[in-house]
Parts: structure tokens; C-alpha cells; sequence
């Protein structure tokens, strides 16, 4: 299908019905596997500290990431436009409290409170977006003076890794330049170049600190890769890419 095609509310509602009970009680706490592993200690690190900070979760899916930023000292929105995602990410806070206040919103169209924000982290959700430019605009928008802005995508000179891993032992790829949809189990990703991203945090205007590529500790994966061969892949080549920026 072609990407143009695609608006965010169809994505969105994608996501919506996807959004099992179950996933999101099994990757509530910390995330799947690639995410305990690969991206919060990258997001983490690029982040710093963050206690008394105001920092805002776009895209805050089931708030799992939302709740480990407010258990390091910082006052946390949340805003997801799945409503499935916002029902448990608020369950989770009446139940456990941690001063997260989340928001049901399409982050390029809804006015966000608390603003501005010290920092803004935006995790494996731009790549999920079909109108994605107003949304990383957003996320600078949301930004004081000297603010950070901390994005995850999947790689996208890497996506399908473990299956191209698991298929050929090796990654394959062989239209890296054009704009695509990657068909995912729940909803589909809409593959860009890197330089997409990149050019779009220049021409913000915002101040490129960092990107990272991480790979997976050998340690880690030694186990789970009996369980899936493709997760050797992660070792020797990056899942997630990782950037950090600045309002001057």
C-alpha cells in the first residue's frame, strides 16, 4: 500500500484495536525484550538525570516509560492517542501512584498541558506516523529554551533485522531509499531514510547532541537467542536508532 494513502487516524485506530490486555500486561513494567535491553537504557543515558524535571512522554503508549521517568524524580504527561493504551496507563497510575498525568491526544493536533517542558522523549512512535513532521514539530514546540529532545526509531537502514536474521543469517535489504509500509503484526511503520529525520531536526532549528546505534551485550543475548536465533542479529547490528537534541 502506498504510505500516502495512510492518515494518522487510520494508524491510530490500528494501534487502538491492537492493543491487547495482554501485551500490555506483559510489557507494562519495562517494556518487551529490544526495549529492556537496547532502548530505555539508551533513552536513559541521552536523557540524564531527570528528577524535579518536566518532561513530557510523546507517544506514551501503555506508560510504562512514562512511569520509569516519574520513579526517577520527574513530573510526567503522557500523551497516546489509543485510547486502549490511556485506559491502562491511568488503571496503572490509580493503582500505583507516581504523579503521571496522561492525556488522550493526537500529538500533532492536541494542545499539550503542563508545557513548556525541560525535556521531551518520544520512543518508537515517529516511524509510527504517517503525518510525521507535524509531530516531531510538536515535540520541539513543547520544548523551554535549552530544553531536550530525545527521540527511538527503528533503524531504518535495519528493519526486519531478526526476521532477515532468522531467514538468511544475515539482514537484507534492497530499497533503502524509497518511502514504504512495514507491515508489523499490530500496525504498520512507514520506513523513511535516516536523513528524513535528521534534515527535519535541523530544519527545526534544534542542535544535535548525540545519536546512537546501540548493539545488544553478548551476555544478554546468549540466552534468549535459543529461544530466537533472530536475536543474535542485535549483537552485530543495530535495532533502534536513537537521537538527541537541543533548543539553543
Amino acid at each position: 500500500m502506498d504510505p500516502r494513502k495512510w492518515t494518522d487516524e487510520a494508524a491510530i485506530a490500528r494501534w487502538d484495536a491492537s492493543a491487547t490486555r495482554e501485551a500490555m500486561e506483559a510489557h507494562g513494567r519495562d517494556g518487551d525484550f529490544a526495549k529492556r535491553h537496547l532502548a530505555n537504557p539508551a533513552l536513559l543515558r541521552m536523557l540524564g538525570p531527570v528528577s524535579g524535571l518536566r518532561v513530557l512522554d510523546a507517544g506514551s503508549g501503555d506508560g510504562y516509560l512514562s512511569r520509569m521517568l516519574a520513579a526517577r524524580g520527574a513530573r510526567v504527561v503522557g500523551l497516546e492517542p489509543a485510547g486502549a493504551m490511556v485506559a491502562f496507563a491511568r488503571e496503572r497510575e490509580e493503582s500505583d501512584p507516581l504523579g503521571v498525568e496522561y492525556v488522550q491526544g493526537d500529538l500533532a493536533r492536541t494542545p499539550v498541558p503542563g508545557g513548556p517542558f525541560d525535556a521531551v522523549v518520544c520512543s518508537m512512535v515517529l516511524m509510527a506516523v504517517p503525518d510525521w513532521r507535524p509531530a516531531m514539530a510538536a515535540c520541539a514546540r513543547a520544548l523551554r529554551p535549552g530544553g531536550l529532545f530525545v527521540f527511538g526509531i527503528v533503524h531504518p537502514a535495519f528493519e526486519g533485522l531478526a526476521g532477515s536474521w532468522r531467514r538468511h543469517g544475515e539482514y537484507r535489504q534492497d530499497r533503502y531509499l524509497e518511502e514504504y509500509v512495514v507491515h508489523g503484526p499490530a500496525a504498520p511503520d512507514f520506513h523513511r531514510p535516516l536523513s528524513a529525520y535528521l534534515n527535519e531536526v535541523a530544519a527545526l532549528g534544534l542542535r544535535l547532541r548525540e545519536v546512537a546505534e546501540p548493539g545488544l551485550d553478548p551476555d544478554a543475548a546468549r540466552g534468549a537467542v535459543a529461544a530466537d536465533p533472530g536475536v543474535g542479529a542485535y549483537v552485530r547490528m543495530p535495532n533502534f536508532l536513537f537521537v538527541a537534541a537541543e533548543v539553543p
